[in-house]
């Protein structure tokens, strides 16, 4: 397995060309070499390759509007292929599972992305869902609207970005959940979760600075298959992001990885 940057994490300054470059450079000077893009600016993606051979970064995976996949989806299949990036993703459907999720819902998405997703397997990439607390969710049939998701199309279709922070936050078991997905979890990402006393809530913290069992989702994350594992700090409370990056990878590198 190997640790990455997400780039959600740093996107605020990620929001002009120039700020990008400044942060993929940063991002490489940290010791990150696979990334993934989300959250960024508009980029030409020979643009994007340019840099990223510069500063010997690997962009393993991005993350679009699933919109972008069903409308633009050679575009989208031109862009993963230019820039090298097998793992075509989208965060989620979060406007879905909102209060009014229904299944006819999550029906009526699931299969209005499905010819894209047969296209991206078909050109040698592969579909990412990314998960938030809200899929682990139980329907009237006692199952989680992941594993509903799930049902729709085969681990070689589509994979699932499992974010390990989100499965704690479902009241779920990340380990559990890893294990479970064998063979979709290419690619999922690492943060920490602590308790602010002071604003009297649970936050995201740098991994190891917070108490989710770490050393148990390493080990499930060998289990799994687990080819990437990127750290994405949604909100770094005031921090510096740069070094709440910083933070995370020296913990995985001090432990071998």
């Amino acid at each position: 397995m190997k640790i990455g940057a997400q780039f959600y994490t740093i996107r605020d300054f990620c929001t002009t060309t120039k700020d990008l470059d400044e942060s993929l450079k940063k991002v490489a000077d940290i010791g990150y070499e696979d990334i993934q893009l989300s959250g960024v600016c508009s980029y030409e993606p020979e643009w994007m390759a340019e840099k990223l051979k510069a500063y010997g970064l690997k962009a393993q995976i991005t993350h679009f509007g699933p919109e972008r996949y069903i409308n633009e989806t050679e575009y989208m299949i031109r862009l993963h292929d230019i820039i090298g990036a097998r793992y075509m993703g989208i965060g989620g459907f979060s406007g879905l599972l909102g209060t009014e999720f229904t299944p006819e819902l999550l029906d009526a998405k699931m299969k209005a992305v499905g010819p894209a997703i047969k296209a991206i397997n078909k050109a040698g990439h592969k579909f990412m869902y990314h998960n938030h607390n809200k899929e682990f969710c139980r329907m009237a049939d006692g199952r989680t609207v992941l594993e509903h998701i799930c049902d729709y199309y085969p681990a070689d279709l589509m994979g699932i970005t499992l974010d390990t922070y989100w499965v704690v936050a479902g009241g779920a078991d990340p380990c559990q959940w890893l294990r479970a997905l064998k063979g979709r979890v290419n690619c999922i990402h690492f943060k920490d979760m602590n308790f602010d006393m002071k604003e009297d809530h649970i936050i995201m913290a740098p991994i190891g600075e917070g108490n989710m069992n770490y050393e148990g989702i390493i080990e499930a994350c060998r289990d799994a298959d687990v080819e990437y594992a990127f750290i994405e700090q949604d909100n770094c409370n005031g921090e510096d992001p740069f070094d709440c990056l910083r933070r995370s990878l020296k913990y995985f590198r001090d432990r071998g990885f």
